[in-house]
């Protein structure tokens, strides 16, 4: 007997505040063009996110997989599968003009079967900006015109027993990444963005249509307490700090005094408690409700991993029951990983 399984994966991409570095800033600053709200919890009609403008891209992965004695001995890609590509507004003044981006061809890799008896899809989508984006390079050709690509690498894991999951094994520098699993939820993101290296470098053979893809860096999703408190964080009346910290430089040390909350914006960072590491945790974020609730002091050592951006603001600044939800969650994760 033959059962058939069918399943979906997505990514979304999009700009974050605060992850654009250097001269090309000021376009975001001034208001010429814009970073992104972030997008839903819950992915649905992708025509109609893309209307709303709430996406740069997508890659959408769908596959099925024809299952006898337990193993898949079929597979492939659905009809539906490939890049959705958004599109770039810019302004001056009360003008403003919508310019759509430019796809790239869609890559497959042939299914691959896996000893287990599953069978695992892969798929690469992206493109670039119709903008002119004209940079200096630090190699050949020295000087671009065209705007740098963007991509990710989206895999879809099918099981024999109907499960699927998701992957991000690769993807460019920048924008940030979003990767939802076939129910539509969100359940990785990358962890990193770095707006630098990524204009410098993701052109021609440096990209998945040249020689080479970029591995990402995936972390788990924060909490949806966490992405409230973010919200209130970002967009209340006293402005946070902006803070980057280097690679394994400390942000909080267990036991000093402090009152600060910190949203982890781009990054990873290590959390450690009496000298047991305990996790690692990625943007979106919110840390050091502990201290504002339990007496004024770290209940932990939060250590960069990877360069950082925090945003810091005074604890006193928001809703106290937010906070313990928070606290709550943090102290059933204190256990070592």
């Amino acid at each position: 007997m033959t059962t058939r399984i069918e399943a979906t994966a997505t990514t979304l991409s999009w700009i974050p505040s605060e992850a654009v570095t250097g001269l090309t800033k000021a376009a975001f600053e001034t208001g010429f063009t814009h970073y992104d709200p972030p997008p839903p919890d819950v992915v649905g009609d992708l025509d109609q996110l893309r209307a709303d403008d709430r996406f740069r891209y997508a890659n959408l992965l769908t596959g099925w997989a024809e299952v006898e004695d337990g193993r898949i001995v079929r597979a492939g890609y659905g009809d539906a599968s490939g890049v959705l590509m958004g599109s770039t507004t810019v302004r001056v003044g009360r003008l403003g003009a919508t310019f759509a981006a430019v796809a790239l061809p869609v890559l497959r890799h042939e299914p691959e079967f896996r000893p287990d008896g599953s069978v695992r899809l892969t798929q690469t989508c992206g493109g670039r900006t119709a903008l002119p984006a004209p940079r200096a390079v630090p190699h050949p050709p020295y000087v671009k015109l065209q705007a740098p690509l963007v991509w990710t690498t989206l895999t879809l894991t099918l099981y024999p027993d109907g499960r699927s999951e998701p992957g991000l094994p690769g993807a460019s520098t920048f924008p940030r990444h979003w990767v939802y699993d076939d129910a539509g939820a969100l359940v990785l993101k990358s962890g990193l963005t770095d707006y630098s290296a990524w204009a410098a470098h993701s052109f021609g053979a440096r990209t998945p249509w040249g020689d080479e893809d970029s591995p990402a860096l995936t972390v788990e999703v924060e909490s949806a307490t966490e992405r409230v408190l973010s919200r209130m964080l970002m967009s209340g009346e006293q402005k946070p700090v902006i803070r980057t910290l280097a690679a394994d430089e400390m942000l909080t040390l267990q036991g000093e005094p402090g009152d600060d909350l910190y949203l982890l914006l781009d990054g990873v960072l290590r959390v450690e408690v009496d000298g047991r590491r305990l996790a690692e945790i990625g943007p979106g974020a919110v840390l050091g409700e502990r201290a504002v609730l339990e007496g004024g002091r770290r209940t932990s050592t939060l250590m960069a991993v990877t360069p950082i951006r925090v945003a810091v603001c005074s604890g006193a600044a928001i809703d106290r029951g937010k906070l313990a939800e928070l606290a709550e969650r943090h102290r059933a994760e204190d256990v070592p990983a």
